[in-house]
């Protein structure tokens, strides 16, 4: 069997000219994720593929150490940090050799302080980017979505964690599986770790019910993958209607991290884009909060983002009337809001005051209401709840088997534009629209341009990444037009303070939201890749910028 899939990556990498990622998922130190993928390297060789090794960690296995015989490694570089010398994955070495594969182990591995990134698996997106494979290993309690998670199971708080959007992006994800009872055999006869560090993981994080708990919710991520890849791409349209996820952020939350990852397991599940909210009240102006408040909430934006949701910034004093405004414009079916604890006395109910939980079930007419319970976990362990095992690798997954359709089509028929100087968001909006309306004589400028101003006016369309997607939906159009902008020193918002490198204006039909909310989130998507971001900021001319969004539309197809 593992042959077969060996056989079904080489394939894979044999048909591309943009490197791919293959990961082995495991539960656990030890499962073998380690040595499955020197024995795939050792079948590469042997098939005349250019394989090198770029890092392995054996952590003394015998049986993983032979394998390595006969393997071509690259050295590692060595760094020093506080007078300690400490060897990390030579990338540049390993995109100069550019061999047809690489093997990196430990993909949530954090660099030496001083490294050219922070992470590995940075190191892997721009080995990927040079065009070379990778087969990398992973333990299923890395992955940021799983945080609290994994610390309800296990009671164990886990550093080491990287964006759920890199095992969205792999192209094969393997398990690597062993019964519990045998990985605690393994444990005991040494062949994990050495006898002394041994007996400290047997009573502390090699507990029997915390590998039970780790495997299950393994198995599960790999299910769901199995299932997603199962259902074709029309299956899929026709099964679903536009049913997007929302999250509402709050200055005064100090669970918004918690909330957040639950909101990206929904959406997960749900196959669906999902978005984080944030509505700033008169009284929560930056000048008006205290600085721990700020970051706690900056904090939170950015980790919305590396979840993969497209955060929104609106200012308003009626909360409840703007989350339910947004959640009409963007096709919401899912709003989770967390439970402040807010309390009103017997007064306030009389005089007809209600929460604003309460106000949002009241009012929302057809949108599911989550309130998730995400508190700290007390010291008694609690069960999982069943949504946090649900798959959050699903929507990218089966977003790239979607057959051409109009988002495509938008984006292969986009104006573009290359700004060599600072632009004003209003200056940079305005030449856009101008090309669109040169190109569609079916949008009016003057209409186009008020429809766009009354939706910037509602909240800033920079969502950070440095991308800003200013968007309105018209009366009178056909279908979806879009003009891309790229500003090499950047595109400013005096009103958020935000400054954009690439910009999207999209116009759309209000007969079709379909269309606005699907080529919303397929912009979304592409705002999350970095590589790409840095492929349009290096573009010289617009036939560049064009090829640069044609071969991410072409590579997510086959992804």
């Amino acid at each position: 069997m593992e042959e077969n899939r060996a056989d079904s990556f080489l394939r894979l990498i044999q048909r591309s000219q943009r490197g791919r990622l293959r990961i082995y998922l495991g539960y656990c130190a030890g499962v073998g994720k380690t040595y499955q993928m020197l024995l795939e390297a050792r079948r590469f060789r042997e098939q005349g593929i250019d394989v090198v090794v770029g890092i392995v960690e054996t952590h003394g296995r015998k049986e993983t150490e032979a394998l390595l015989e006969n393997l071509d490694i690259i050295p590692r570089k060595t760094l020093t940090y506080r007078g300690i010398e400490i060897t990390e994955m030579d990338i540049d070495a390993i995109i100069r050799r550019h061999p047809a594969v690489v093997m990196v182990d430990e993909l949530a591995h954090t660099n030496v302080p001083g490294s050219r990134n922070a992470k590995r698996y940075q190191d892997v997106e721009e080995i990927l980017a040079a065009g070379i494979h990778v087969v990398s290993t992973l333990n299923v309690q890395h992955l940021e979505s799983l945080y609290e998670t994994v610390e309800q199971a296990t009671g164990v708080k886990v550093k080491e964690r990287l964006p759920d959007r890199v095992v969205l992006q792999a192209d094969q994800l393997v398990n690597v599986d062993v019964a519990t009872d045998d990985l605690l055999q393994r444990l005991k006869e040494g062949k994990v770790y050495v006898v002394g560090k041994a007996e400290s993981a047997l009573t502390n994080f090699f507990r029997q019910e915390n590998l039970e708990q780790l495997r299950e919710l393994t198995l599960r991520e790999v299910a769901a993958q199995i299932d997603s890849n199962r259902r074709s791409p029309l299956q899929e349209e026709q099964a679903s209607s536009p049913d997007q996820v929302m999250v509402c952020l709050s200055s005064r939350s100090e669970n918004s991290e918690a909330l957040l990852r639950y909101a990206s397991r929904i959406a997960g599940r749900l196959n669906r884009n999902w978005y984080a909210v944030y509505v700033q009240s008169l009284s929560e102006r930056p000048e008006m909060i205290d600085a721990g408040i700020q970051r706690r909430l900056s904090n939170s934006l950015a980790l919305a983002q590396q979840l993969g949701a497209t955060v929104f910034i609106y200012k308003g004093d009626d909360i409840v009337s703007t989350v339910l405004q947004f959640a009409r414009e963007y096709r919401v079916g899912h709003i989770v809001v967390g439970n402040s604890g807010e309390r009103l006395s017997l007064l306030h109910r009389l005089t007809g005051k209600r929460t604003m939980v309460e106000r949002l079930m009241q009012e929302s007419q057809g949108i599911t209401i989550v309130v998730p319970d995400i508190r700290q976990p007390g010291e008694e362990r609690k069960k999982l709840p069943a949504v946090n095992y649900l798959s959050g690798i699903r929507e990218n997954l089966m977003g790239r088997q979607q057959p051409t359709d109009d988002r495509e089509a938008s984006i292969f028929h986009a104006n573009v534009m290359i700004w060599n100087e600072v632009l004003e968001k209003d200056v940079a909006i305005r030449q856009l629209l101008d090309t669109i309306c040169r190109t569609h004589s079916d949008v009016p400028f003057d209409y186009a341009w008020r429809a766009i101003l009354e939706r910037e006016k509602q909240g800033a369309t920079f969502i950070g990444e440095e991308i800003a997607i200013p968007h309105a939906r018209l009366e009178g159009i056909e279908s979806t037009v879009l003009a891309v902008g790229v500003s090499k020193l950047g595109i400013y918002d005096t009103d958020s303070n935000n400054t954009a490198t690439i910009m999207f204006l999209m116009l759309s039909p209000v007969s079709r939201p379909d269309s606005h909310v699907k080529l919303l989130g397929m912009l979304s998507r592409m705002a999350g890749d970095s590589q790409w971001r840095g492929e349009m900021r290096k573009a010289g001319s617009e036939i560049e910028l064009m090829q640069s969004l044609r071969h991410w539309v072409e590579g997510n197809k086959k992804r």
